[in-house]
């Protein structure tokens, strides 16, 4: 059997899945009225969190629509750990004194170092990746994730001049500032001294002004590059001289205004702004011309235009023509800015509304990126996972499902351009440029080996347990019932009748005719679960159910 998708192609050349939106949308932002049942909540669980959990969908089916969008958009508890020394190991010491399974966060390095520096954000990256690991009931880490790719930024440009500590705390802005308010995070981003390094903030100076931040302000993280943003370069060289003086401090490391290195002449700007012209400022009062830039900036309707196409192209699909620009991104934005930029409102809009849940449109139109793909593998088939009091075990599991992201092409703290992972922007294609020749093998042996032997790294071995997986659906030992479950969680595009027969005769009945083979498999290793021909014969069918729905090209949609 080789079931694929209605309205996709596969390039010989290239290997490439290409999805085509199955229907046009039929509806906008008004409030969403029709059912409440596993269909919707998967969908919703599946877009705003990584996969749909068995728990997590029987609560939020406990719910009602109003409430799991409520619930979903609270802040989550901050990290209840922080990245840890798990470098000094084969006879590595770290220089500083910080003790294997300590913490360096506050500890002092020299930037000459950079061995360790290269260590710190290793661990960096790793513990970020548990952060997403971690069990949770709120869009907030994927969020997070998100605003790190809107803000895109590559730990290790600059790694002569950037601690890993100032990563670990860019990481706590983007979270701090990921479910408040927009514009409160673009001026805490503009002074955050990892990105003040990064697009070289720190050398942008009275007489030797320094373009970069200020064109990626405004091209890439506010008004972007949509159909009415018509700011000019002008526009950039006045910025830059707005923002001249905002650097890091040599001896503290922190954020700091440097007045003597700031320009105090007026700013004038483009029609786009208005005419608008910003104050010059001498002395500490400098550093507030600040404000009065992202004021001017965010006072243009192209800003919450631009963030609200950024928001849906990642949360419900890359598609948006003018029916989507007028019935969704028009009121999405227009509620942005009555919010005053406040993110959670047009969040909520946005998952309550008819569009979201016009599933014909809406659902399996969204090639899962690679951290989805293998952190969705995780909790779905709710892959146990090292106590996090297990320092050791624990970053081994954490490194082991980062190295398969970043092997896919995603990996956190690697974006390859200032203006994200390719796939959220780079047009045409969008999303599906996460599958290739190369990435969909990769995508395959990942799920193979969970469902077989499972990876192992430091022996730790983390590994699908199918048994375990059934066991909490409604009615295992019915096979029509096990193959409806699974799928209800595990695919957003329905197989066809034909297809769920097949897989029932040849995986779980082995060939043979009568329900009743499976039924009397389960219910015997029911009775007798330590008895190891029972438990065999149930493990080594599911196994292979398992495995063969993660070979589907189905699997990578969401």
């Amino acid at each position: 059997m080789n079931e694929t998708m209605p309205n996709t192609t596969v390039s010989s050349r290239t290997k490439k899945t290409v999805v085509s939106p199955f229907a046009p949308p039929t509806a906008g932002l008004q409030e969403y009225s029709g059912a409440w049942d596993t269909l919707q909540v998967v969908h919703l669980l599946k877009r705003t969190l990584f996969g749909a959990s068995h728990n997590n969908i029987n609560y939020f089916k406990g719910k009602t629509m109003q409430q799991a969008v409520d619930e979903l958009l609270q802040p989550a508890a901050a990290p209840s750990t922080v990245p840890l020394n798990n470098y000094s190991v084969n006879g590595y010491v770290d220089p500083t004194g910080v003790p294997l399974w300590q913490t360096w966060i506050n500890t002092g390095i020299s930037l000459a170092d950079k061995d360790l520096n290269q260590k710190r954000i290793d661990a960096l990256k790793t513990w970020w990746l548990g952060q997403l690991l971690q069990p949770s009931r709120s869009i907030h880490e994927k969020l997070t994730l998100f605003w790190h790719n809107h803000f895109a930024t590559n730990f290790g440009t600059a790694a002569d001049k950037i601690k890993a500590r100032f990563w670990y705390n860019h990481y706590l802005t983007l979270r701090q500032n990921a479910l408040g308010n927009f514009k409160a995070m673009a001026k805490a981003i503009t002074l955050d001294p990892a990105m003040l390094y990064f697009l070289n903030g720190d050398s942008n100076i009275k007489g030797a002004p320094n373009e970069n931040y200020a064109r990626e302000l405004q091209e890439l993280y506010s008004v972007g590059k949509g159909p009415n943003s018509h700011y000019t370069e002008d526009d950039v060289k006045a910025a830059a001289l707005v923002l001249t003086g905002h650097t890091v401090s040599s001896t503290t490391f922190m954020y700091t205004f440097d007045a003597g290195k700031h320009d105090a002449t007026n700013k004038e700007f483009s029609s786009f702004y208005g005419n608008t012209i910003i104050t010059g400022y001498s002395g500490a009062t400098g550093a507030t011309e600040v404000d009065a830039l992202l004021n001017m900036i965010f006072a243009q309707d192209e800003v919450a235009k631009f963030i609200c196409r950024k928001l849906y192209r990642f949360f419900v699909y890359y598609k948006i023509d003018d029916s989507i620009e007028q019935a969704v991104i028009t009121p999405m934005a227009q509620i942005f800015r009555s919010n005053n930029y406040d993110i959670q409102p047009v969040l909520s809009a946005l998952f309550k509304s008819q569009h979201f849940y016009d599933l014909v449109y809406a659902s399996a139109c969204i090639i899962k990126s690679p951290l989805d793909f293998v952190i969705s593998n995780i909790n779905e088939f709710d892959v146990q996972l090292p106590p996090i009091t297990d320092s050791e075990a624990t970053y081994s599991a954490w490194q082991t499902i980062q190295l398969e992201a970043a092997d896919m092409q995603q990996e956190i703290g690697a974006i390859p351009e200032v203006a994200g992972w390719y796939a959220y922007y780079e047009a045409p294609a969008f999303h599906e440029l996460w599958v290739n020749s190369a990435t969909y093998t990769r995508r395959n042996i990942f799920t193979d080996r969970m469902i077989a032997d499972g990876i192992t790294n430091n022996n730790q071995t983390l590994v699908i347990d199918p048994i375990s997986f059934a066991d909490q659906l409604a009615n295992p030992g019915d096979p029509n019932l096990l193959i409806d479950q699974s799928l209800e969680i595990l695919l957003r595009y329905p197989l066809s009748s034909s297809a769920k027969e097949l897989i029932k005769r040849s995986i779980l009945l082995s060939g043979q005719l009568q329900d009743s083979y499976w039924t009397n498999a389960w219910d015997a290793y029911k009775a007798v679960p330590t008895d190891a021909g029972n438990k065999a014969i149930v493990l080594s069918r599911l196994k292979a159910f398992y495995k063969y729905i993660m070979n589907l090209p189905e699997y990578h949609l969401c």
